[in-house]
């Protein structure tokens, strides 16, 4: 079993985590990974311990649990009331028109393919999310993404349905790959050169919610993981 990932912050009712791309965080039956995130959490701390929010397999990033009944009653009680601040960071392919703006396609499950989700004019769940961009470097484009609502797969439905893709997204992309030989001038490498990030270019970047005893407003952050910090690095040197 994988090592458990590291701990952000622990107090005596929260605990989150730095997940890293690829580990599921609770069990799915449709996954063919029978390692997920909770089972290892649970199995160390006891079975106490709650996931509060979703976070996608192939995403990185911040994942909050609480460690008993009233602080899960009362941080769920904050998403459901869309009162948290959640927020992710995306490096997607294409070049938004506007630096700031709000996606609220309506989504579903597809049908044909349960493990997706699909944009439909109607018979779906209405979902928003707040885009802010960060950087543009060249056909490629840094976002801040606020969902505001918490459905399955949005920031990717929603930026793939307006022509942002997230890069390397394997249901909602395309096959772009981002090559350092492509922008950097008199690349020298290997003749099967590897993309600079293999995985979704999705992270959970940061959370902001009312502690459940202080009641005070609490915000955990977690930095980019190696891999998108290195690739977002190398955009800026050589695309500006």
């Amino acid at each position: 079993m994988p090592s458990l990932p590291p701990v952000i912050f622990e107090d005596d009712c929260l605990i989150a985590f730095d997940k890293p791309s690829g580990l599921l965080v609770s069990p799915d039956p449709r996954a063919r990974a029978s390692v997920c995130l909770m089972a290892m959490v649970q199995e160390k701390f006891g079975a106490g311990l709650a996931n509060v929010h979703r976070v996608d397999a192939e995403a990185s990033g911040l994942v909050l649990c609480t460690k008993t009944k009233q602080a899960l009653d009362f941080v769920s009680g904050q998403f459901q009331s869309k009162t948290v601040e959640n927020f992710y960071e995306a490096l997607v392919v294409g070049t938004p028109a506007s630096d700031a703006y709000t996606l609220d396609f309506v989504i579903k499950e597809d049908e044909a393919a349960p493990e997706r989700m699909c944009v439909v004019k109607k018979h779906g769940k209405v979902a928003a999310t707040d885009i802010n961009v960060l950087a543009r470097y060249g056909r490629f484009t840094h976002l801040e993404c606020r969902p505001l609502t918490a459905r399955k797969h949005q920031i990717r439905v929603h930026l793939s349905a307006s022509g942002t893709p997230i890069l390397n997204d394997p249901i909602y992309g395309d096959d772009t790959r981002l090559l350092l030989s492509e922008f950097k001038r008199g690349y020298k490498g290997r003749e099967e050169e590897r993309p600079l990030i293999g995985r979704l270019a999705l992270h959970a970047s940061r959370l902001t919610i009312i502690h459940p005893v202080t009641r005070e407003r609490m915000t955990l952050a977690v930095p980019l993981q190696k891999d998108l910090a290195v690739a977002l690095k190398y955009l800026g040197k050589y695309t500006h």
